[in-house]
């Protein structure tokens, strides 16, 4: 249906045209026609809408859905026949109805169940499983099955920020604040030069994403100081002038071009370029190709989605949780500012919500905030990232196997399900809770239900709608770069917890050929779960959720898909600490780092190098103090990778009773903090981009 169709009229039910399409062949021209039924017929497999006159067009087409399954609103489905067995999953209720039970149903001849497996057939029905999902959600109060009678949690609660709180709180969570508020700048010494070395590493978009949200906040401020001033017309349209840019950022300018020359280097649709910044590849796109219609239809097969793989690095890939938590920092900071950028040059724009806080509870597990879970947890076990409670519904599911058809699909019994979320609440960590008792499907609803309890989301309000926003990217890379960076700024809990899923849902796939659920199936199930937080469908309208369908469930197969490079801190972001890190170093004052010269020499040991004069270039010492071992010499070779350092060392020394893979090789000191080294790390190619680095030999520390 194009654009000027949908005007004038508002969608109040779908049905599925494999309903009115006989099992045996198509219908002859002799069979009678349906008096009710409208005569726009999208295709075989998306069916048709019921339509009616919209006396307010204007919303209609703000929120108007595409012509693809984006568009698809189900069949209402009667839980009861769903909740008893895998036979039953494919039943369909008597009436047709929109999600939200639009008054307009009618009785429809109820079709045999047949659910084919091969691609073409999924097409039909898997988003009417997300309609299914929704369904189940909403039938079953949309959770809750673990409160006492009569609580009622809180639900999450998004605020608009007012005009210019956006920026303000923007720029301070990239530590800019100083750009805004020039009696900051007086109070830390320490932080202005942090800002400065921050601002002379940004690239030309990064640049212009925080000059713009500067002079958006001083346009604002300005306006609140004198709210009767009026404008004249002739300053509103004046052509911006070079001299009015923020003169804090013009610093490194200089600097920000070198990140552009490489933005066009030629490479293959599947090939991510990690070394030229996102935004940077995003503004040549766009001056040198016409935008493209974006098609988030979930029709391909999932094998069809591009095979994306990184460009190789020898200084090695690294993982979230490779850095220390000081160069972390520096990645968040940068990682806002390059997504921001991203956003910006693709012409998206983002209204941010604020979380208003809201009261839950202190100690349980469902409902419970992911950050208190984690407290209780490490209270048992150090260190421990992933809820104990998902960790061990994970467990259970794939120790009962994961052939199981329809797993994650079929729900549980309600009834059965509340009971087992009460006495998971009670028993859980007395070690008393019946597991063997607890059925698969049982379990994968407990997953669900704890996935969409948690009082705050887990892709968080901050950043949900950013995640929605990037199926409006214009190709399967742009999209893909910006889910790594959004998923780097997740909060380290939500991202912990989001990988661990995303993790267990490919196990699920791999097993499609018995359970039936492949990429796309899993992710029209899964993302109800994930987008439908508390309240969620009281604060949208239809229109909203039939759009938003597709969309979260496409977000959802891009994570499971392409978990392997979504969690991976692209090299110019690492790039780009390395040289904060230098620059920093620079502006340190004289007599402070002679003060820190002076006590490095009076505490520090004299340093054993044992290795001749004339051959140090050719070697690095590795160090392993936690091993009682004072170090080890290697010689730099063009072959030599970080997991050869390793197995000589565990060669050499037999009393090291660990796994190669416990250990890792940390680069430290120079121009980075800590990172742990990738395996494939070339060691010569590193030294040469960092040749002051201490390289040490630890205990993996994640």
């Amino acid at each position: 249906m194009s654009r000027h169709q949908a005007q004038g009229v508002v969608l109040t039910g779908y049905h599925s045209n494999a309903e009115l399409i006989p099992q045996t062949g198509p219908c002859p021209p002799s069979c009678p026609s349906e008096p009710d039924r409208e005569t726009d017929v999208l295709s075989r497999k998306t069916g048709h809408y019921t339509l009616q006159q919209n006396p307010n067009t204007q919303q209609e087409d703000k929120y108007e859905p595409s012509s693809t399954t984006n568009s698809v609103k189900p069949i209402s489905v009667d839980a009861s026949a769903v909740l008893g067995s895998s036979s039953a999953a494919c039943s369909r209720s008597q009436h047709s109805s929109s999600p939200r039970h639009s008054p307009n149903t009618r009785t429809r001849r109820q079709p045999a169940c047949q659910r084919s497996f091969s691609q073409d057939s999924l097409d039909e029905l898997e988003m009417d499983d997300y309609w299914k999902e929704v369904e189940q959600i909403t039938s079953s109060g949309g959770g809750g099955a673990g409160r006492p009678e009569g609580e009622v949690q809180e639900e999450e609660q998004q605020k608009v920020p007012e005009e210019g709180e956006q920026e303000e709180a923007w720029l301070a969570e990239a530590g800019l604040a100083r750009l805004f508020d020039d009696s900051l700048a007086a109070d830390d010494q320490d932080q202005e030069e942090d800002s400065a070395a921050f601002l002379s590493t940004l690239t030309r978009t990064q640049a212009a994403a925080v000059e713009r949200r500067v002079a958006s906040l001083h346009q604002t401020l300005l306006r609140r100081r004198n709210r009767q001033h009026l404008p004249d017309v002739r300053d509103i349209f004046r052509p911006p002038e070079k001299d009015d840019e923020p003169h804090k950022l013009r610093g490194g300018r200089e600097n920000r071009q070198n990140a552009t020359k490489n933005a066009t280097t030629v490479e293959t649709e599947t090939e991510l370029n990690v070394e030229v910044a996102f935004s940077e590849q995003a503004l040549s796109y766009r001056e040198n190709h016409q935008r493209s219609k974006v098609n988030n239809s979930l029709n391909a097969p999932d094998d069809k989605l591009p095979n994306f793989k990184l460009l190789r690095d020898k200084t090695g890939q690294t993982k979230t949780g490779d850095l220390s938590p000081l160069d972390m920092k520096k990645v968040l900071r940068l990682v806002l500012v390059e997504v921001t950028a991203l956003f910006d040059t693709a012409g998206i724009d983002l209204k941010a919500h604020k979380a208003v806080k809201v009261k839950t509870k202190e100690s349980g597990l469902f409902g419970v905030p992911l950050n208190t879970l984690l407290d209780q947890d490490q209270k048992r076990a150090p260190g421990t990232k992933v809820p104990f409670i998902m960790q061990r519904l994970i467990n259970h599911i794939e120790e009962e196997g994961l052939d199981t058809e329809g797993l994650l699909r079929i729900p549980g019994a309600a009834t059965r399900v509340k009971l087992l979320c009460q006495e998971l609440e009670s028993s859980f960590y007395d070690g008393t809770f019946p597991w063997k008792q607890l059925k698969q499907h049982d379990a994968a609803s407990l997953l669900k239900l704890f996935i969409r309890e948690l009082p705050h989301p887990l892709l968080t309000v901050e950043y949900l709608n950013a995640f929605i926003a990037v199926n409006k990217f214009p190709t399967k890379k742009q999209q893909l770069q910006a889910l790594n960076l959004l998923v780097l700024l997740l909060p380290e809990a939500s991202r912990d917890t989001l990988k661990a899923l995303v993790e267990f849902f490919q196990r699920v796939i791999d097993h499609q050929a018995n359970n039936k659920m492949t990429l796309n199936n899993v992710s029209v199930v899964i993302a109800p779960n994930i987008f439908m937080f508390k309240g969620f469908r009281s604060k949208v309208t239809e229109q909203q959720e039939f759009s938003m369908a597709t969309s979260t469930a496409n977000i959802v197969r891009l994570l499971i898909r392409y978990q392997n490079l979504l969690w991976t801190i692209p090299k110019f972001i690492l790039n780009q600490v390395r040289q904060q890190n230098m620059e920093s170093h620079r502006k340190q004052p004289k007599e402070r780092a002679v003060r820190k010269l002076l006590k490095k020499i009076t505490t520090d040991k004299p340093s054993e190098r044992t290795i001749p004069e004339e051959n140090s270039q050719g070697f690095i010492r590795v160090q392993a103090p936690q091993f009682n071992k004072v170090s080890m010499a290697v010689q730099l070779t063009e072959d030599l990778q970080a997991a050869d350092v390793l197995t000589r060392f565990l060669s050499q020394d037999s009393s090291v009773a660990m796994k190669k893979e416990d250990l890792c090789l940390y680069e430290i000191g120079g121009n980075i903090k800590e990172r742990c080294l990738d395996g494939e790390t070339y060691m010569k190619d590193l030294y040469q981009l960092n040749p002051t680095a201490e390289w040490v030999i630890k205990t993996i520390q994640r």
